[in-house]
């Protein structure tokens, strides 16, 4: 007796034999039947129990059949023995289980209800059990499953009848049904010794009772609900499928998710090989063979994928013949056995030593194709189930892939678009900073590693007087759109610019525009439909003051030598699109070398931290100190963001301030007398000559006398003349308190005026006008060439 069945195991003769023939078990039963003691038959080779010759050897985990055994008084026992072959397992070797029961034939009382219980006229499976759990009989469909007669097995457990770790489980539902006297439902997928193939059952366990009401036994009725379970169990791995398949628009990821869904429970290994896209994006319209595929994904039941002949992005050409090039010419699953790829695998010889050492023995090739499209093929191969491909398998494999189909022709069309954006948008963005005399600059942008390219961007722009203007914004929206917005946001920006705007204004300027540009897209629907933030800041190295405005931006942060980061108090603005609201400006004095962070809100967002966390992370990577702009942009981005990728553009440009040393600017106040323009000519050729400039004179004496002659006979006092230069720029400046701008224009023949601003143009690099709180500047570039 044990634990697990509390009742007298005297019933059953057991032997237990180990692989190498010699007896390791025996119980009182077996020494009922033959006489023999354990102790004078453990250790010594089972060989020396048959009296004729040796059984046949097995073909499979179980053996039945009568064998003529030695009594120990001599004689000879003719006795029906089912043996269970138990496969090593761990550090325990593998042996035979052989049993024969004692108490088959004895026979019952007429009345007994064990006996007249209707067996045979039911539709089930139906099996009795005694008190003891002993087979008191069973009806013809339950010996057609077992695959074993009732009189040879009568008086057996049902754990010795299967001889497999659910009959075990099933013993046990009997013993607590015995127990507790009540019914108990269990569904079980198992081979039993009579079938072929796995079977799904539903078992009822019932108490038998007699007249008075005594448990007697227990009755187990099965019900083969095979094709239910199966049939639930494609829908719910087609539910599955659908779940899994396409969580991401990555072509490579998409394909490895078929692979995993249908490993193990259609397949014992699967590959998915793809069609390399044309030029135009999509594989060609015609195949034929040898076809080229790059595998793509591949997953087994067996780690690290051994049987795989290719490695992810390895190219792989199938000749006619092949599967997966018969599959995708015919535009049909094609499924085949080992026997009918004999000819092509002994053309792939590796393909062929991993038939035999995995022993392959059935092949599904399923055409990957959606819309009108073929993209490659999955394969799916069987070697550890025995069962072929059958026609319910090839159904559920074509939807699984057609389903996979459409989300990996969505991850490659998406791919190809973003492909696009992300190259209109990297070309929409400057391809490197402009060195000036004002700032250092750095910067870095990274599109979104799923989503689509959206709209961020920066720009540095040199502006008159060594000034210049930093600028980042981000367009709501992403994809094409977005990105065609920044451009057009970004050339306006720049435009707006080289007319010296203030920001306030600029953005004033640039809040019509996309305004414009909303109602343009939406039609007749209200403005808003194209949205952006931007953040404008002009930097003057002269007077080292910076002037800043947002337009619904995350205000920027500045690092001053020998201080700690932090934001800039300036006024919020609305976004631009929004229309019909005012912008602010606040003007701050920096520090030379002090840095100036402009980021866009992707730089910040996570799903893992509150905004606040970001800007402490931000300030942190700033303050490290570092004398390479470019150093620092790489830590704040290590800092910030993920290693799996950015859920949002990001654009990151880092300024650190120059200032320009009084040595290098002289100002004059000009009087209001024409007669005295010939002195200050005078006082600038000497200037010139203090800074080593003297082969600029001519031109620069032309261009004072002109500006500064203007400003007298059409200004309004004071007027200023300021000199800039570095080294190979000399600007020259004169400012007076008129709002009235000069043109351009070209004189007449016998007109005695109006070509002075013209030889201006025409002597200088470049030149314009800027308007200020107290008036205008015009101004005019000279190059310097040194000899």
């Amino acid at each position: 007796m044990s634990p697990e069945y509390p009742f007298d195991e005297a019933a059953t003769a057991r032997v237990v034999v180990d692989d190498t023939g010699t007896v390791v078990g025996w119980n009182d039963g077996a020494r009922t039947l033959l006489g023999w003691a354990p102790a004078e038959v453990v250790g010594r080779p089972v060989g020396e129990l048959l009296v004729e010759r040796r059984p046949p050897a097995p073909t499979g985990p179980r053996w039945d059949g009568t064998l003529a055994l030695r009594h120990s008084d001599g004689r000879t026992v003719r006795v029906w023995l089912l043996a269970h072959h138990r496969p090593a397992l761990h550090d325990t070797p593998g042996s035979w289980l052989v049993v024969t029961p004692l108490t088959g034939d004895t026979p019952r009382p007429s009345d007994d209800p064990l006996a007249t219980a209707a067996l045979a006229q039911s539709p089930c499976a139906v099996a009795v059990y005694d008190e003891r759990l002993r087979l008191a009989g069973i009806n013809d469909a339950m010996a057609a499953a077992i695959g074993l007669p009732e009189e040879r097995i009568r008086g057996l457990r049902l754990s010795e009848i299967g001889g497999r770790p659910q009959s075990a489980e099933l013993e046990a539902h009997m013993i607590r049904v015995l127990a507790n006297e009540r019914a108990e439902d269990i569904q079980i997928y198992t081979r039993t010794g009579g079938e072929e193939r796995a079977h799904a059952w539903l078992a009822r366990f019932k108490p038998v009772t007699d007249a008075l009401g005594r448990v007697r036994g227990v009755c187990l009725a099965a019900h083969d609900f095979t094709e239910n379970y199966l049939a639930r169990e494609r829908l719910r791995l087609v539910n599955e499928a659908s779940k899994r398949i396409g969580s991401t628009l990555d072509v490579t990821r998409t394909a490895q998710e078929l692979t995993e869904v249908c490993v193990p429970a259609l397949a014992d290994f699967v590959s998915v090989d793809l069609l390399d896209p044309q030029d135009g994006g999509d594989p060609p319209p015609r195949l034929t063979a040898p076809l080229g595929l790059r595998r793509t994904a591949h997953h087994s039941v067996n780690a690290g994928n051994p049987m795989a002949v290719a490695k992810p992005g390895d190219v792989q050409h199938y000749p006619a013949g092949s599967p997966q090039a018969d599959s995708l010419i015919s535009g049909r699953t094609v499924v085949a056995s080992v026997d009918e790829l004999n000819a092509w695998l002994a053309w792939d010889t590796l393909r062929g030593e991993r038939v035999r050492e995995f022993g392959i023995h059935s092949t599904m090739s399923v055409p990957v194709r959606a819309r009108g499209t073929t993209l490659g093929v999955a394969v799916l191969t069987r070697y550890r189930r025995p069962d072929p491909f059958t026609p319910d398998d090839v159904l559920l494999a074509e939807e699984i892939t057609a389903r996979a189909a459409v989300c990996i022709d969505n991850a490659r069309r998406f791919s190809r678009e973003r492909d696009t954006a992300l190259a209109l948008q990297r070309s929409l963005l400057p391809r490197s900073l402009p060195k000036t005399v004002a700032v250092d600059a750095a910067s870095r942008y990274l599109p979104a590693a799923r989503a689509g390219v959206g709209g961020d961007w920066f720009d540095v722009i040199p502006l008159s007087g060594m000034r210049v203007a930093m600028v980042v914004g981000d367009v709501v929206g992403q994809g094409i759109q977005a990105s065609a917005t920044m451009g057009r946001l970004r050339t306006a920006v720049r435009t707006l610019a080289d007319i010296d705007l203030a920001p306030d204004e600029l953005l004033t300027h640039l809040d019509d525009l996309v305004v414009r540009l909303s109602e343009e897209s939406g039609g007749d629907s209200s403005p808003g439909e194209v949205g952006a933030s931007c953040l404008y800041a002009v930097y003057d190295p002269v007077s080292r003051r910076c002037t800043l405005a947002r337009a619904g931006h995350p205000p920027p942060l500045l690092l001053r030598p020998g201080s700690a980061p932090h934001r800039i108090d300036l006024p919020a603005g609305p976004a631009l699109g929004v229309g019909g609201l005012p912008f602010e400006s606040a003007e701050l004095e920096l520090t030379e070398g002090s840095v100036l962070a402009f980021y866009t809100d992707g730089l910040l967002a996570s799903g893992e931290r509150d905004p606040e966390a970001g800007h402490r992370l931000l300030s942190e990577a700033l303050a490290a100190y570092s004398d390479s702009l470019d150093e620092t942009c790489d830590r704040v981005l290590h800092a910030l963001l993920p290693a799996g990728g950015v859920a949002d553009d990001v654009a990151l440009l880092l300024a650190r301030t120059r200032g320009l040393p009084a040595a290098q600017v002289a100002t004059w106040e000009i009087p209001a007398d024409p007669a005295l323009v010939a002195p200050i000519r005078k006082q600038v050729v000497d200037q010139l000559a203090h800074w080593a400039m003297s082969e600029a004179s001519f031109t620069a004496e032309l261009v004072v006398s002109e500006l500064v002659t203007n400003a007298i006979r059409y200004g309004t006092h004071p007027i200023r003349l300021r000199l800039i230069h570095d080294e190979t720029t000399l600007i020259c400046e004169v400012s007076d308190t008129s709002h009235t701008a000069p043109h351009l224009r070209r004189a007449k023949m016998w007109d005695e005026g109006g070509r002075g601003l013209l030889l201006v143009a025409q002597l200088t690099q470049r030149w314009g006008s800027r308007h200020t709180a107290q008036g205008k500047t015009i101004w005019a570039e000279l190059g310097l060439f040194e000899e």
